[in-house]
């Protein structure tokens, strides 16, 4: 493959199931579908020679039912300060391509779809605090959401967890929390006091780097 790529940067992922998603432990969703929203803010990057630091993508996902049933819709966004060979970079990375089959969640979910949205270049406004588990996106007309620690339901303090995958297609390690967010556009997904994630990501065109 000649196209090499890197991305290092902060991720908020945010679904609709339970605390931890049964997902990261190969089980089914805990509603029997999935829907999502995540943003990645990339803080080095780069796609050959294309530099992509500073940059930051989105994404709207859905299935009818569990992610490997396929059937499921994609609405990708791309921050708006991004020039032509930027867009295009983000957009081949996003879609699975340049990538080693199997080697990240980009590509993966990819071979899921079956309606891939128009996308979408926008500002992204995008706050991750990972050792917080906190978060706030929002991209005008597309994505209000947010991310928080869990919380004791006897004591009210701040609940930490975090779940590790050596072996992974996304991240090494993520903190857990909880979140709350909306959508507009083709792809509509609401989400309440549900399944979060914070993560500091590290992918290339092979996988994550553990």
């Amino acid at each position: 493959m000649a196209t090499r790529w890197t991305i290092k940067g902060k991720e908020f992922v945010h679904c609709n199931c339970s605390y931890g998603c049964p997902c990261q432990f190969n089980a089914l969703p805990t509603h029997g579908h999935c829907q999502a929203i995540a943003a990645i803010d990339i803080e080095q990057g780069h796609h050959d020679e294309t530099d992509l630091s500073g940059l930051r993508i989105g994404l709207i996902v859905a299935w009818p039912g569990p992610i490997h049933e396929g059937n499921g819709q994609a609405v990708p966004i791309v921050d708006e300060r991004a020039d032509l060979p930027q867009r295009e970079a983000l957009l081949r990375i996003m879609s699975g391509l340049d990538t080693v089959p199997g080697a990240t969640f980009f590509q993966v979910f990819s071979t899921t779809f079956t309606k891939v949205h128009e996308p979408v270049f926008a500002p992204i406004d995008l706050r991750v605090d990972i050792d917080r588990r906190s978060a706030r996106l929002d991209i005008p007309g597309w994505i209000d959401a947010r991310g928080e620690p869990i919380v004791n339901p006897v004591t009210g303090e701040e609940h930490r967890a975090r779940i590790n995958l050596p072996q992974g297609f996304e991240y090494d390690v993520c903190e857990v929390g909880r979140g709350w967010a909306r959508t507009q556009g083709p792809v509509d997904v609401q989400l309440s006091d549900s399944h979060a994630q914070f993560a500091q990501l590290h992918l290339t065109e092979s996988g994550v780097v553990h």
